[in-house]
């Protein structure tokens, strides 16, 4: 009889809303990992996620690299980016959160870095990786033939009346919508349209910000992304226009959890083949490119 192999040891790096919400538990949760253990920018809080979810704290990353085969990143980008690399010299699997980092040589750097290492990676877009929005977005990619598309993705995180746990994150009120909520935009349009080749990009009200882009197929697309947004306007809408008609991404049934619980079988899966992901660190680099050339057009 032979014994199972020991599930990956898997370490959080990020003590924060959403590494409190999505990552934290979904590790601890998930069958095929092991959650050895915690760190954070703040010992007290590592301190007690770790205890919520049966694990322990670490007191420097360093010493978690050392017990872990991949590590799951929860932090602000300009955070990330410099532990991503760390955490890959030090011979760990990535999976990173959204954008990978806010400027282009920071994200060319940390995929340099897993590459020469060997790590595998993936960068959680939620829609990649929800079931419905992942099939749809396959679904539409095999089809081809679309003209135009349009995004709407509209946050109300710093609207007046928000109570939303992200309102106190510094990173997003330097960075906007933009930089938060444009990687989910690119994530559904680039792999159904093609790579951007032109992009153009408006400033609208408070962080509200209008782009417009031109795909490698020929195909034009424009998305409107905001964190302000008065509560009742919020929302995600993707929709597609092409030679067999119009077509709209699926709204969300469930919360981000079921996606992050595919995104760290995806990072296994990766890992275990030696195949990079789509949603790999080199989808997530292209993503920054975009992102900064738009940012560059608003200064």
């Amino acid at each position: 009889m032979t014994t199972p192999a020991p599930a990956p040891r898997i370490g959080l790096l990020g003590t924060g809303p959403w590494a409190r919400r999505v990552h934290a538990p979904v590790l601890a949760a998930h069958p095929d990992v092991d959650l050895v253990g915690i760190w954070g920018r703040r010992p007290q809080a590592a301190g007690e996620l770790a205890q919520a979810h049966g694990t322990r704290a670490y007191a420097t990353p360093e010493e978690l690299f050392a017990d872990c085969d991949a590590v799951s990143l929860a932090l602000p980008p300009s955070v990330q980016a410099p532990l991503a690399i760390r955490a890959a010299e030090a011979g760990c699997h990535l999976l990173l959160d959204k954008p990978v980092a806010t400027t282009v040589a920071e994200a060319h750097a940390v995929a340099d870095a897993a590459e020469r290492a060997g790590s595998a990676s993936v960068v959680f877009f939620t829609a990649r990786f929800g079931e419905r929005e992942g099939e749809w977005i396959a679904a539409q990619e095999a089809a081809g033939g679309w003209f135009t598309a349009h995004a709407d993705w509209l946050g109300s995180v710093f609207a007046e009346d928000s109570d939303s746990p992200y309102a106190d994150s510094p990173w997003r009120r330097e960075k906007g919508a933009l930089w938060d909520v444009g990687p989910h935009a690119l994530s559904v349009l680039l792999p159904v349209l093609g790579d951007a080749e032109t992009v153009t990009a408006t400033r609208g009200p408070a962080d509200t910000v209008l782009l417009a882009i031109r795909h490698a197929s020929g195909a034009a697309s424009s998305a409107t992304l905001s964190l302000t947004a008065p509560g009742p306007a919020s929302g995600v809408e993707v929709t597609l226009r092409g030679t067999t008609g119009t077509t709209a991404l699926p709204r969300r049934l469930a919360g981000p959890e079921p996606a992050f619980h595919r995104a760290v079988d995806a990072l296994l899966t990766a890992a275990r083949t030696g195949l990079p992901h789509a949603c790999g660190l080199r989808f997530g680099v292209r993503v920054t490119e975009i992102l900064a050339r738009a940012e560059e057009q608003l200064r």
